[in-house]
């Protein structure tokens, strides 16, 4: 694969291009000046000048791999205005990185900031802060859409993309009275694949679908949703985890009730299949 690394001098980033190199793969990397260039050209990497806040330069870069790896982050970090201006030019990079990379089926790999744990040392499976100065860092959104009526009918938001988290979406989904007996869920792999949430969609009689290996179009309903909302409510910083779901759940309700698509003949999503169930009810 040729791959793009952004943050490849660092602690990390020296690491994972070592260890690309080492296994047979090609690097372009960012580097923001001329002795980061001549590091990763040593090193065996094609050097790609540019700072984390050129998205023209990202989008680049990224057009022109196979995969990215987003390892940069700014090192002015050292006050509270610092660190939020970071963590905002890293959101605006990694929207600006998606964004080329949506429905391409190339794979994107980042990095978070590690969980201060009282009394022992973090691990991966302690959850990320999702409040406070680096909050910003570890949210995700989980959503089932309705293929049918492009109706939100269930998500859940937090601190980590452990299979709890698509268990929680699937099962609000199901509260609804939306999900009938043997109802299909197509998801791509990843968290879907886990025990726990094969387990539910058993108990909820849904069954499983995954996408083909290499077919980007399978998910891009779902794609194309996070896109929009990541293009309309931003990837800024909020200042705690209640502001971030209250923002996401009141753009969740816009889309749902007040939002006319185009594809559903200038209906909303919630108008459809109200619809539809009149038009079922009186068949019936």
């Amino acid at each position: 694969m040729h791959v793009f690394v952004t943050g490849g001098t660092g602690t990390i980033g020296s690491a994972v291009v070592a260890e690309l190199l080492r296994n047979g793969h090609t690097v372009l990397a960012l580097a923001r000046s001329d002795a980061s260039a001549r590091t990763l050209k040593d090193a065996g990497a094609e050097p790609l000048r540019g700072e984390i806040a050129d998205l023209d330069v990202l989008r680049a870069g990224a057009a022109q791999s196979d995969g990215v790896i987003s390892l940069a982050f700014s090192r002015d970090h050292s006050d509270p205005d610092g660190l939020t201006q970071a963590i905002a030019q890293e959101s605006a990079a990694l929207a600006a990185l998606g964004s080329e990379l949506t429905g391409s089926g190339r794979p994107i790999v980042t990095v978070s900031g590690t969980p201060w744990v009282l009394g022992r040392a973090s691990t991966e499976a302690d959850p990320l802060p999702t409040d406070g100065p680096v909050g910003g860092r570890s949210r995700s959104v989980m959503a089932v859409l309705d293929l049918c009526s492009k109706e939100l009918i269930g998500y859940a938001i937090a601190p980590h993309m452990r299979a709890s988290l698509v268990v929680e979406a699937i099962t609000a989904a199901h509260r609804t009275g939306l999900v009938a007996g043997n109802a299909i869920m197509h998801t791509d792999s990843s968290q879907y694949h886990a025990q726990s949430y094969r387990n539910t969609l058993q108990r909820l009689e849904v069954r499983q679908s995954t996408s083909r290996t290499g077919s980007c179009l399978d998910g891009a309903a779902a794609e194309s949703f996070f896109a929009t909302i990541k293009t309309e409510i931003g990837v800024g910083i909020w200042p705690d985890r209640a502001s971030a779901h209250r923002d996401i759940e009141s753009w969740i309700t816009e889309y749902k009730q007040r939002r006319l698509h185009s594809a559903l003949g200038y209906r909303t999503p919630t108008e459809t299949r109200r619809t539809w169930q009149e038009r079922m009810a009186t068949a019936a």
